[in-house]
């Protein structure tokens, strides 16, 4: 769970406003800001003073780890900026300054903004299982609390018992295989054509959706713009260690998981998390200028 003070969110949007700033958001670009983090409650900007507003709006959804998961990756986000990643990084560098008492911060893996703790010496991020997970899935694959939110959030749990108890290459391998999973039930639920019909692999044979890997999820799901092209390429580096579940192929790779290893890995999963939502929960993901 994400605790963070009132007064590092009355912070937060200050950043998000940027009154008299290069990135300056009028009340109406803030509502839209929410929108496309997808803010609970479909926040409707009022005529009023837009810092107070927007202060309001976030103390008000505290408690939604999920949903300021999303807010304080999207503000360095550099789908945000006309000026991509050289525009975020020093938007990212104020808001770590902001998270620094709440043992925060906002990395960018594969070109993609991840929130983690920071460790004890509060000079390196930690990475594990994405906050809320089991409501996140529910939101996403439509099933609410049935067996297959069960089953996936079985595979996550599992992969961080193997995370905290040295089992490192088991804690890769589901991670993996809960990718799989929750993109699986995602593309079912949300793409008829694909659930009738399966998906058409890189060599033109088509393949029954029941019997799609990661590898052709994680294209369908870029193709449909579901998730961003650096999630995706993040992600195909979890899907080769994920084959590490044969030994052989671990041994060609000539790589001993660690700590490190695992902690990488959950770092896109909350990326592709974010990518998700915003896609297909969200809408108007427009840029801000200068």
């Amino acid at each position: 769970m994400l605790v963070v003070d009132p007064l590092t969110l009355e912070r937060v949007a200050r950043l998000i406003c940027d009154i008299d700033g290069p990135y300056e958001r009028t009340g109406a670009q803030t509502e839209r800001f929410l929108h496309r983090v997808r803010w609970p409650g479909d926040p409707q900007y009022d005529g009023s003073p837009r810092l107070p507003w927007l202060t309001e709006m976030l103390v008000a959804r505290a408690d939604d780890s999920a949903a300021l998961d999303r807010l304080l990756c999207r503000i360095c986000d550099p789908l945000e900026y006309d000026g991509g990643l050289e525009s975020a990084e020093p938007v990212a560098e104020e808001l770590n300054r902001i998270l620094a008492p709440e043992r925060l911060t906002v990395t960018y893996v594969g070109g993609r903004p991840v929130l983690g703790q920071l460790d004890q010496a509060g000079d390196a991020p930690l990475y594990g299982q994405p906050p809320d997970l089991r409501q996140r899935i529910g939101r996403l694959t439509g099933h609410g609390d049935d067996n297959t939110v069960g089953i996936l959030m079985a595979r996550a749990d599992e992969a961080s018992i193997c995370q905290s108890n040295g089992a490192f290459a088991l804690a890769i391998i589901g991670i993996g295989s809960f990718v799989e999973g929750l993109l699986h039930s995602i593309v079912v639920r949300h793409d008829t054509g694909a659930r009738a019909r399966g998906l058409v692999d890189r060599r033109g044979r088509r393949i029954p959706i029941d019997r799609v890997g990661l590898h052709l999820l994680l294209d369908h799901a870029h193709q449909r713009r579901w998730i961003q092209t650096d999630a995706k390429d993040f992600m195909e580096k979890v899907r080769d260690y994920r084959n590490f579940v044969h030994p052989r192929h671990q041994a060609q790779y000539g790589l001993v998981p660690d700590l490190d290893t695992v902690r990488m890995c959950w770092a896109p999963v909350h990326a592709l998390l974010n990518d998700l939502e915003s896609a297909l929960l969200a809408d108007d993901p427009g840029p801000v200028s200068p």
